[in-house]
């Protein structure tokens, strides 16, 4: 079922994505709160996932249970990806941009005040959207460094 889906549509709900994934649906919440992942919410505030949420939920589980890496340290690696250069920020922007000058958070988790972010809706931001599975970060960093 889940290979005839588009990846970004928002179909599961937040009961469904949770069985899916062999977990609680007070852990999905948790992981929403930590900024880890953005559920679409219809009108009603009710939760919908997609393909490419639970992909990206099954790449966060596997570093949690299999490569014994923190909620913390997941963050700190998804504030690593170089939203500037995916986004083409200008150097006023980078001055303006919390997620460019810190590094414990990806940058959908900040409020994007007075730079190109400002009117972007980061569910569907490239910098959210391309790097949701476990390698795709890694070939990001791989092609920049050539």
């Amino acid at each position: 079922m889940l290979n005839t889906l588009e990846n970004d549509e928002p179909i599961f709900p937040i009961s469904t994505a949770a069985k899916l994934l062999n977990i609680s649906i007070h852990t999905l919440r948790m992981y929403e709160r930590e900024g880890l992942i953005i559920p679409y919410k219809k009108e009603s505030n009710q939760r919908l996932y997609s393909k490419s949420d639970i992909e990206r939920l099954e790449c966060i589980r596997k570093a949690i249970n299999e490569f014994k890496i923190s909620i913390n340290g997941i963050k700190a690696l998804y504030s690593l990806i170089p939203c500037w250069e995916i986004v083409k920020c200008s150097q006023k922007d980078r001055k303006n941009c919390k997620a460019y000058n810190n590094h414990s958070e990806p940058c959908w988790n900040y409020e994007h005040r007075k730079n190109i972010c400002e009117k972007r809706d980061c569910r569907n931001c490239d910098v959210y959207k391309k790097y949701n599975q476990c390698g795709e970060i890694k070939e990001l960093i791989k092609s920049i460094s050539r």
